[in-house]
């Protein structure tokens, strides 16, 4: 008899394109939460980035 919650699991990853066909509907909740996650981090980033500038302008500026 196996015991599916001793196994490690294996870590959520998602590639752009992959099939989604073969996840069940918690993986594909899962992907979604992940990817939102990953937006999120990314606009953060662009607003760090977008201030930055910004700053740089004002300071020498540019427009």
């Amino acid at each position: 008899m196996r015991d599916d919650d001793d196994r490690p699991r294996k870590a959520v990853a998602h590639e752009i394109g992959q099939p989604l066909d073969t996840l069940s509907l918690g993986d594909l909740d899962e992907r979604v939460a992940l990817l939102r996650a990953e937006i999120a981090r990314l606009e953060a980033a662009r607003a760090a980035k977008q201030a930055a500038q910004g700053a740089a302008d004002a300071f020498f500026k540019r427009d």
